[in-house]
């Protein structure tokens, strides 16, 4: 057990390598995570797949035990894809992601213990809620989650748990969900985002007309896979797939992992080998998913159902970090029904007009937006789950300020540390979070953000560093790369509820980089002060940095309040992330 257990950590003296400074730490760091990832302990991986098991299983149950007609789980083959399971499998994916048990949870996303936040956060009154439009939408104001929230929120797992037991699912049990989510997600933005609702809620609109149940889904498959493909036309890429590939437990080669960068340890960035899966599987996300819609069946369609099985078990293999697994599975499991079991069924035979109308929209909107304009848009929308060009912040406490986060705040974890702790000793638990750091600066993003420490305090080594992740994952419950659900709304939701003092707690925040621009806005924000200093950061900069940044801190990064230091050629975002 203990085997199973222990992370695989740097061979050097952790003590003194804690005591070194952030940038060569993350050196040290960077260079482990090229030939060993996170170092992740074997019953990580092996709780994440007996998750999956549960989901799949436990899924699969729920439709034999409450629909008529369906044989028994032996005789799975027979009724796997009739379109009522799919429906239903849509509600237990919906119900298990709004309990939190799905993206997001467990030790890869730093919830230690509890292995997640979800329902244990979101039906507790007194925790942290985040509306989207507080100025714009009535009755919404506020951060404080309330009896009315928790209520609402209930309200809606019981509608689910109604759908399932049902015979049949129809508009009666389909409409009060499709109203209620978004009025949920008025209140707290971070709900109606963790229920993947630009794919799971876009499906309950679909099966409200049956007729075009099959065609519908197929739209929303396709939106889902070229809206990603799309995402990963940029510079960020690369690296991601580095990362995730060297974090991979099934590709134990240490000769495979350092094979995605340049020269282990000293060139950390994307070999030509990394970059070259990066492109190959941004034109299989593009290409392939055309071939299904236009197939009717047959060879052809088999061999680009079998290449897309394949694209997302690769991606489960990896465990990346936010562990998208259930999902993955989901999109295998419809690409099979809906491509597979009815490839006779034509993408053009949608025959609602009402149903078009809103595909249309809701294919367009959020990811082109989302991409034109990410300072407005979750990533969630915005299709861009893994391009690597996400919202990202880093927060900067004094000690003193960090300690009454578990003293003051209302939530049901404590910090990332405190829970690390709980299993292993002082140094190996501070050394798995620097880790954490340096799985951030092994990205461009992560990169900036560790240019702009420096800017936002005078001594680095004096506060306590907490990627915006890892805080959210305990303040809020839930965390899933969106560096919106930790920017500066939350600031303003922290800083309430403790008592600071200018400098206490600072936030850096990066949004991501829009479609076709080659930068990145960033501020720097004071819990008491408001906004210290803001600019942009262009891409160009950082693609050819190490992670440690050898250069020192004298990259540039354009600030539009400082006259000394060079004005950015365009401004800033007007709101989202940066607000």
């Amino acid at each position: 057990m203990q085997r199973l257990l222990s992370p695989t950590l740097p061979d050097t003296d952790l003590a003194e390598l804690a005591r070194r400074p952030l940038r060569e730490r993350i050196r040290v760091l960077s260079a482990h995570w090229a030939h060993h990832g996170f170092g992740t302990p074997k019953a990580v991986h092996l709780l994440y797949v007996v998750k999956i098991v549960a989901y799949a299983v436990g899924g699969l149950a729920v439709v034999v035990a409450t629909t008529p007609d369906i044989g028994p789980l032996a005789e799975l083959s027979t009724w796997w894809s009739e379109p009522v399971v799919l429906v239903k499998l849509v509600l237990f994916t919906l119900l298990w992601e709004l309990l939190g048990w799905g993206c997001g949870s467990g030790p890869l996303t730093l919830h230690f213990w509890p292995p997640f936040g979800g329902v244990l956060h979101w039906a507790r009154p007194g925790t942290i809620r985040l509306p989207p439009w507080p100025d714009r939408v009535p009755l919404t104001r506020g951060t404080r989650r309330t009896v009315l929230d928790v209520a609402l929120y209930l309200a809606v797992l019981a509608l689910l748990v109604r759908g399932l037991l049902a015979a049949e699912v129809d508009a009666g049990i389909l409409l009060p969900l499709i109203v209620l989510l978004p009025v949920l997600g008025l209140r707290d933005k971070v709900l109606f985002l963790a229920a993947r609702a630009e794919q799971y809620w876009s499906l309950l609109i679909v099966f409200m007309f049956p007729e075009d149940l099959i065609a519908g889904t197929m739209v929303v498959m396709l939106a889902v896979w070229w809206g990603a493909a799309t995402s990963k036309l940029n510079r960020h890429f690369p690296s991601v797939v580095a990362v995730m590939v060297a974090n991979s437990p099934l590709m134990a080669s240490r000769r495979i992992k350092g094979a995605m960068f340049r020269e282990v340890p000293d060139d950390l960035r994307p070999s030509r080998k990394a970059t070259l899966l990066a492109h190959g599987g941004t034109a299989i996300e593009f290409l392939v998913p055309a071939v299904l819609v236009l197939s009717t069946g047959g060879t052809v369609t088999q061999v680009a159902l079998v290449v897309m099985i394949i694209f997302h078990l690769h991606i489960i293999s990896t465990f990346p970090m936010g562990v998208p697994l259930e999902w993955n599975v989901f999109v295998i499991y419809a690409a099979l029904v809906v491509f597979g079991a009815n490839a006779e069924v034509a993408i053009w035979e949608l025959s609602s007009p009402l149903l078009i109308a809103l595909l249309v929209l809701g294919v367009l909107l959020g990811p082109v937006l989302g991409n034109l304009r990410p300072d407005l848009v979750s990533f969630l929308p915005s299709m861009r789950y893994y391009a690597g060009n996400w919202p990202t912040t880093m927060w900067l406490f004094k000690p003193e300020a960090y300690e009454r986060l578990d003293t003051t705040i209302t939530k049901v974890a404590k910090g990332s540390e405190k829970q690390l702790r709980l299993f292993y000793d002082e140094v190996t638990a501070d050394t798995l979070l620097s880790i954490g750091h340096a799985w951030r600066a092994m990205h461009i993003s992560g990169r900036i953000l560790t240019a702009l420490i420096p800017r936002a305090v005078d001594d680095p080594e004096a506060v306590v560093i907490r990627d915006g992740e890892w805080l959210a994952g305990f303040v809020i419950g839930y965390n899933f790369g969106d560096g919106h659900f930790h920017g500066r709304q939350l600031l303003e939701a922290v800083g309430q509820r403790l008592e600071l003092s200018p400098g206490d707690l600072r936030v850096i925040t990066l949004e991501s980089q829009p479609l076709g621009n080659p930068s990145q806005a960033w501020r720097i924000l004071d819990a008491v002060d408001g906004v210290i200093d803001e600019g942009v950061a262009r891409i160009d900069d950082f693609i050819d940095e190490q992670p440690w940044l050898p250069s020192g801190h004298h990259l540039p990064l354009g600030s539009t309040r400082h006259p000394d230091r060079p004005t950015p050629a365009w401004p800033t975002a007007a709101r989202g992330l940066m607000d």
